[in-house]
């Protein structure tokens, strides 16, 4: 195998490519041998589900689409962003506040760390940012 692996798709930032980012991403893990299912290709699943909601809920119009990277190094690990172009970078919420919703970052968090992985947000060229995890990756060899 390669050193690395990348893969990326840029969406618009509308509430249906929520959907096309897991897609994609699950598509992609399976290529690269984690098939669909496995606990890893669900937390992935799940965190760019949780990031690509961030991106098209808080950008507020301010970035018109949204990109999902995926990196594979040395099978050792898969890093994921997500980026968009808008300024504001995401804020960790008080464990008192009572809401229906901005506890996306928290699920990710916990995602991440309960994997044994990291979570890190990054400037972008744009002026936006990328908030990257990174995980051990566990890819199921083929018979």
């Amino acid at each position: 195998m390669a050193d690395h692996r990348e893969a990326s798709v840029t969406l618009p930032s509308e509430a249906a490519s929520v959907a096309q980012a897991r897609k994609y991403v699950t598509d992609i893990l399976g290529k690269w041998g984690l098939p669909e299912g496995a606990d890893a290709a669900d937390t992935v699943r799940l965190v760019v589900s949780e990031l690509a909601t961030n991106a098209v809920q808080h950008t507020r119009g301010q970035s018109p689409t949204f990109t999902v990277r995926l990196l594979l190094v040395r099978d050792e690990q898969v890093r994921v962003g997500v980026s968009d172009s808008h300024p504001r970078w995401p804020r960790r919420l008080p464990a008192a506040v009572q809401q229906d919703n901005g506890r996306g970052l928290a699920i990710v968090r916990c995602l991440v760390a309960e994997s044994g992985g990291r979570l890190s947000v990054a400037a972008a060229d744009d002026g936006g940012k990328t908030v990257w995890i990174a995980l051990p990756w566990r890819a199921v060899p083929e018979p």
